[in-house]
């Protein structure tokens, strides 16, 4: 068996070859990058095909009512794959599917559940040592953190009311105790190892060419300009608008910020 049939074989029993819940999704427009005023603010978009968004359920706040996994599907809005549940009340739900999920597995959130990959519960009653992601940081707001494919935050330790988790990064946080989480490490972890194989995907995806800057014009960009090839000249790297582009900090601090307790590697 050829090497493209394995791993057509391997993606069939992960995902479930259905169509999308259609009132679960919705019309995602397309921005071109432009702002409300027509004005370029986010280079390198434009031209991606047309998508429908997923509702995801980040919250994972349906407590006590258990759920059956119906499917397992692909997005095209993330790297991760999202897992379809039928509620025994008859409400349908996208999450994250986190890896080692099979169609027909029972999940439910709640104060206190079973620890197994896709249960939801609060970090104070997860155990330490656990995998958890889609983590809430501030309780109640849904999971802001940890929710790319192949993801996983790692509870470390418990102190007063706060919980310290390992994030991906290497970053050590301290997030409140109430706040939920769900176990298990999110599935797809080998999306980074997929060719993108042509340049038309990469367009598909609504990503456009970056030129460099010293190829431009005086005009368009701070490198630009000169007799021949050149370099950057005498100033440091900058981006297109006039800021350091290396080394120099750009980012203002956050009052999230006190909760950092080891910054990533």
């Amino acid at each position: 068996m050829t090497t493209k049939k394995l791993e057509e074989k391997n993606n069939s029993k992960k995902k479930t070859l259905i169509k999308p819940a259609k009132d679960l999704m919705a019309i995602l427009p397309r921005s071109g990058g432009r702002d409300s005023s027509g004005q370029i603010s986010v280079r390198h978009i434009g031209g991606r095909a047309k998508r429908l968004y997923r509702k995801v359920d980040f919250k994972r706040n349906k407590f006590g009512v258990e759920a059956r996994v119906a499917a397992i599907e692909y997005d095209p809005n993330r790297n991760a794959q999202v897992a379809l549940l039928h509620y025994v009340d008859g409400e349908k739900r996208y999450i994250l599917s986190p890896e080692g999920l099979a169609v027909g597995d029972k999940l439910v959130s709640g104060e206190r559940v079973e620890v197994k990959p896709g249960n939801c519960m609060p970090l104070k009653n997860i155990p330490i040592g656990i995998q958890v992601h889609n983590i809430e940081l501030t309780p109640g707001s849904g999971g802001q953190i940890v929710r790319t494919a192949g993801a996983a935050a790692t509870v470390a330790a418990k102190e007063a009311n706060f919980v310290h988790l390992r994030l991906p990064s290497g970053e050590l946080r301290k997030v409140p105790e109430t706040s939920l989480a769900t176990i298990g490490q999110i599935g797809n972890l080998d999306w980074k190892t997929k060719p993108i194989g042509k340049a038309g995907r990469t367009r598909h995806r609504g990503i456009r060419p970056t030129v460099r800057g010293v190829a431009m014009s005086p005009r368009d960009h701070p490198h630009g300009g000169g007799e021949g090839r050149s370099g950057v000249g005498m100033s440091s790297p900058l981006s297109p608008t006039g800021k350091k582009a290396k080394g120099a900090k750009t980012r203002k601090p956050k009052p999230s910020d006190r909760l950092i307790l080891e910054r990533r590697k």
